[in-house]
Order: structure tokens, then sequence, then C-alpha cells
């Protein structure tokens, strides 16, 4: 069998976690990440029989029977994942009665999953019904997001089309724009139900005064969402206080949207 730390999938996790921590996007231990795995690779690496301990997962995840996730763990801080994954990351699999997860290895330290991984669990079920390739949910507080949160409309149409103006790129890899909610208390059923809500048609949701969701089929995809709303709140930031003299306009937009050939929000533009 082959050594677990040299899979592919821990890799990943090493390397994107220490990217988010790098870019000041997961202070302390804030941030957590789920990766849903391929059983067949993992099984290269694991024996699939042997469960360590079964630990609840406070929340009826019934539709993930038998999914395995790589799962940053509670209380652990990203810059350390690279050197200790063993003991910052845990491998898991929903179990048959769906509230309990297995843990197939990690979590050295007798730890356990992100407090978050119900929100995870139910955004993963939501985006599974809209995109079956979906493998990728991750939560981080950009720090220019979150600034632009205290300063600006907490409005999915207002603060996309905000942030669509601030670079070209932006419309070409958020057309389906950003969803937003208000400030809620984190760590609970409430606002994993509400987040998985908006990711029935969007791939980021804002925490209002918190952070940021984002999904993909991949970690790249999901990594590159928050990235470049990231980039887009940082130029916000730095022209909010200043008059602007040029701008990209609705028609810009739609320019951007046809020439890429990409599906976008037109109730998110103002066109007449």
């Amino acid at each position: 069998m082959k050594d677990i730390l040299t899979a592919p999938f821990v890799e990943e996790m090493k390397e994107t976690t220490a990217n988010m921590y790098r870019l000041g996007w997961d202070e302390r231990n804030g941030g957590n990440i789920s990766y849903m795995l391929d059983e067949k690779e993992v099984g290269e690496y694991l024996d699939l029989d042997r469960v360590i301990r079964t630990i609840p997962t406070g929340f009826d995840a019934t539709a993930l029977i038998g999914k395995i996730f790589i799962v940053t763990g509670t209380g652990k801080y990203f810059k350390n994942v690279k050197n200790d994954p063993e003991t910052n990351l845990g491998i898991i699999r929903i179990a048959k009665d769906g509230t309990t997860a297995e843990l197939l290895w990690g979590y050295r330290d007798g730890g356990k999953f992100t407090s978050e991984l119900p929100a995870h669990l139910m955004s993963h079920m939501a985006r599974l019904k809209v995109d079956p390739e979906n493998r990728v949910v991750m939560h981080s507080h950009p720090t220019n997001t979150l600034a632009m949160n205290f300063i600006h409309e907490l409005d999915e149409k207002a603060l996309t089309h905000t942030l669509w103006q601030m670079c070209t790129e932006c419309m070409v890899v958020f057309p389906d724009g950003v969803g937003v909610l208000p400030w809620m208390l984190c760590g609970t059923n409430e606002i994993g139900e509400a987040t998985a809500k908006k990711m029935e048609e969007f791939r980021l949701v804002i925490w209002g005064m918190h952070g940021i969701y984002g999904v993909g089929k991949t970690m790249d995809e999901a990594f590159g969402l928050i990235e470049t709303v990231e980039k887009a709140a940082q130029l916000y930031m730095l022209i909010c206080n200043r008059p602007r003299v040029n701008t990209i306009t609705d028609e810009d937009l739609v320019c951007i949207a046809k020439g890429f050939g990409v599906k976008y929000r037109k109730d998110f533009l103002n066109l007449k």
C-alpha cells in the first residue's frame, strides 16, 4: 500500500492551506476546507475497512453516506498543515447512519474535523445537485473582501456588480455572481442551511463581516474563485474614496460575457 503522505490529495491540501495562510486569508485557526475524494484512489493508500474511531457530525448527511472527504481539523492552524498533515487533517467517511463520520486517517492528537463541517456537508449536498462533479468546499477570511463588507451595501446584485467592474476577468471567472448572507453566528446549522440555499445558484457565498465560501470541481477552481473576488475587493478598497474617472460599463460587461461565451446573471446589470 502506498504512503498516504505522498497522496496527491494530501499534497493539494498541504499546498493550498500554505498558500491561503501566506496570503493572510486564514489567520490563526480561521478557515476550513473539505475535499471529496475518489474511493478507489483513497483505497490505494488506506485500508478502507479499518476505522480508527467514529465522530458525530451533528447533522444528518444521509445523501452523502459512503462519501469520503479529507477535511481540515478544528482549532488547527493552516500554517501547520504542511509540516504535520496527520495531526491537522483527517480523512473521514460518512457512516451508514448519516450522522456519524468514520475516521480513516489523521487527527492524530485526538482532534476532529472543523466545527463548520455541517455547513460544508450541506453545501456539498446542494452543489452536487447542481454540478455532480463538484468536489471542494473552501472557507476563508480574505482581508479586502472582509473590509469591503463594512463599507459596501451587502446586496447580491450591488456587490456582484461592483466586483465585476473592478477587473475584466471577474465577469469571466464568476459570471454567476456572488451570494451574500447577513452576519450570522458561525458554527451553527442555521448558517449552514442558509449557505447551502445560496449554493443552489452561486459558487461563491459571502458571510457578512466574516468571510467567504467558494466551491469547485477542483481545489484550483475553488481557490481561484476566492482569489479573484479578493483581488477585485482589493482594487475597490484602493479606489473607493477617490473619484472614478474611468470604469467598465454594463455594456462592456455584456461584451466580455459574449466574447468569452459565459452565461451571466443578466438581472445583476443595469442596462436600459
